[in-house]
């Protein structure tokens, strides 16, 4: 391992990512290679997608670590080739089992973009060499890991920017995910891309999340009168006291009704008994549903009334949640009462309690909030962050663009669809004003682009569309991640790697970040690579013949 290797311990492996994780045709591709004498051929693949998601006008390359994994662990176990045996054709050499028993990844090289790195279209996120066979054979898996990987820490690097700093967000989306595997790998990818926890506690185990929640309004509902509190008691927080919270409770909303204009006989006895419980259960952690039947007539007048109580028993309350109506205006009205509390109460962190806003927000839910006016500390987000219900799938794909040394091009009518050529490098050039100018993609053979030194930039195909480059700063994208069948740079801890999320957005203008119409940031390559790709692509295109 390298030198800058930490202590950092990755999470074990899925067990579902395995080497059968992957299409048919790889395995029958393998076996035609190797029946052709191919498999010793050296192959180099890239790793990237075409169009940024969202409307978007970057994407945040995530998943790497888990490639990692599934290199050190890619191994076909018996039952594999007992299984592989059984569904492939009969006429199938037996040899070709024995050599995929003792097939490994320690011939692979896999260079990458440092994960967390904002990405942009057609710069591979990852470039694969080695024997074409294992090459080939571990292409679906690897874009299963980075494609929703990159989509869903895309999606909440999103969200992120559009909430501001200052506000919290919390992955709340584990029971409406694509699946068990879906909702750990969101709760995962949606902490890289800025979310501050999870409601998933699975997720929090295995990748150090912090983990939050408060109660469902089942919880609420389950409670009908007052009778139905089974204790009503709570130690003193410093005296250890015993405290009568009902009584506490029921004092205090009858003193509360004047100022906030509400009858105490509007309000849900069964909703009183259940906050009243659920703070006996957490009291230095009361966050309460004020929703399940009136937010103005009985949730915040039954919540206030046992946030004081629990004051008076040398305990704070956290805050409430919202998780219907007009949340513009239900979090502002909750807010002035807490406010009007606070002021007549003397007690100024009543003031600061936390306004939790859920109910199927989305990107134009927080946006639309923010013009209108709202007093929300925290978004729970759920469906439409885990769904990634805007666009659910980022397209990465996995093209050969070497073998044996020689370049290889798809061509296309649809250009967007015309490949790179070749063994590449790619290179971030930074502006005078600090900010990612433009990104160039070059041939390995070529010298590296300099600080201070003019370079041609062109578009890959349109002829006109070129520039000269002065960068102020060059930064080569990829280091080397496997080689010679170990981690060459060790992965770093998803808190690094979600600040590295952040700091990479930063080198980005506004302009290219914004919601609405943002700028395309541009990604060149070489003059050398330029005519490389237009002369390779006359050699490979068939001339018409008109009659």
């Amino acid at each position: 391992m390298s030198d800058n290797q930490s202590n950092y311990k990755m999470a074990r492996q899925n067990g579902i990512v395995q080497p059968l994780l992957t299409d048919l045709y790889q395995i029958t591709m393998a076996y035609a290679y190797w029946k052709s004498g191919k498999a010793n051929d050296v192959a180099v693949f890239d790793l990237f997608f075409r169009t940024n998601p969202f409307h978007g006008e970057f994407t945040i390359f995530a998943g790497l670590e888990e490639c990692l994994k599934f290199l050190e662990n890619f191994h076909y176990s018996d039952s594999d080739i007992e299984y592989l045996r059984q569904t492939l054709p009969a006429n199938i050499e037996t040899e070709f089992y024995d050599y995929l028993k003792d097939l490994t990844c320690k011939d692979v090289k896999l260079s990458a973009i440092e994960e967390g790195s904002v990405a942009f279209p057609r710069v591979p996120l990852m470039r694969i060499e080695g024997p074409l066979i294992i090459t080939q054979l571990i292409e679906t898996t690897l874009l299963t890991l980075v494609n929703f990987a990159s989509l869903m820490a895309t999606n909440a690097a999103r969200y992120r920017m559009v909430a501001g700093k200052n506000i919290s967000l919390l992955e709340f989306g584990l029971r409406r995910a694509q699946g068990p595997d879906g909702g750990l790998s969101a709760s995962k990818y949606s902490y890289i891309g800025g979310f501050d926890g999870t409601s998933n506690v699975l997720a929090g185990k295995m990748f150090n999340i912090p983990v939050k929640g408060t109660h469902a309004h089942s919880f609420v509902t389950s409670f009908s009168t007052l009778e139905d509190i089974h204790s009503v008691t709570l130690r003193h927080a410093v005296t250890r006291e015993q405290c009568n919270l009902l009584e506490l409770s029921l004092a205090w909303r009858k003193r509360l009704s004047s100022i906030m204009d509400v009858s105490p006989d509007e309000a849900s006895d069964g909703e009183l008994a259940a906050l009243i419980s659920y703070a006996q259960a957490f009291p230095t952690g009361f966050l309460s549903l004020v929703d399940t039947y009136d937010v103005k007539r009985s949730g915040l007048l039954n919540f206030c009334a046992v946030a004081l109580s629990l004051h008076d028993c040398g305990y704070r309350a956290v805050g409430i949640r919202i998780d219907s109506g007009d949340l513009a205006y239900l979090s502002i009205l909750a807010r002035d009462i807490f406010k009007q509390v606070a002021e007549e109460f003397n007690l100024p962190w009543f003031a600061e309690l936390t306004i939790v806003a859920s109910n199927d927000i989305n990107e134009e839910t927080i946006l639309s909030l923010h013009e209108q006016g709202h007093a929300i500390d925290c978004f729970g987000i759920g469906t439409h962050l885990v769904t990634c219900q805007r666009q659910p799938a980022l397209g990465c794909v996995y093209k050969l663009v070497e073998i044996n040394g020689q370049p290889r091009i798809k061509l296309s009518q649809d250009v967007g669809k015309v490949t790179i050529p070749g063994h590449k490098e790619a290179y971030r050039l930074f502006g005078a004003d600090g900010h990612a100018l433009i990104d160039l993609l070059q041939r390995s053979t070529e010298a590296p682009p300099r600080t201070g030194q003019k370079v041609l930039c062109r578009h890959p195909f349109q002829e006109s569309k070129r520039a000269y480059v002065i960068p102020s700063k060059v930064e080569h994208l990829y280091k080397v991640y496997w080689k010679d069948g170990r981690i060459c740079v060790h992965p770093k801890p998803l808190s690094e790697v979600r600040e590295r999320v952040q700091a990479s957005l930063r080198t980005l203008r506004q302009d290219i970040k914004r919601n609405l119409n943002p700028t395309p940031y541009k990604v060149a390559v070489s003059d050398d690579l330029y005519s490389f790709i237009h002369d390779l692509w006359l050699q490979n295109a068939p001339i018409g013949e008109l009659s």
